[in-house]
């Protein structure tokens, strides 16, 4: 599932992001959402969170 709409995006699932240095080879990260940082409902790019990890990145993909 993509994550480009907030309300699919809760505290604690795992996710993979793309990091800002990332986004030209689409790298992912996987990772536990601790913190979600968009506040608008949707973002086309993806909704930027905090990994429990202290990473910071949009979300590409919810792994369910």
């Amino acid at each position: 599932m993509p994550g480009t709409k907030r309300d699919h995006i809760k505290i604690g699932i795992k996710v993979k992001v793309v990091q800002k240095q990332d986004q030209r080879t689409g790298k992912l990260t996987e990772g536990i959402v601790s913190k979600i940082l968009t506040n608008s409902p949707t973002h086309p790019h993806g909704i930027k969170v905090m990994l429990e990890t202290g990473t910071v990145g949009r979300v590409k993909e919810i792994i369910s």
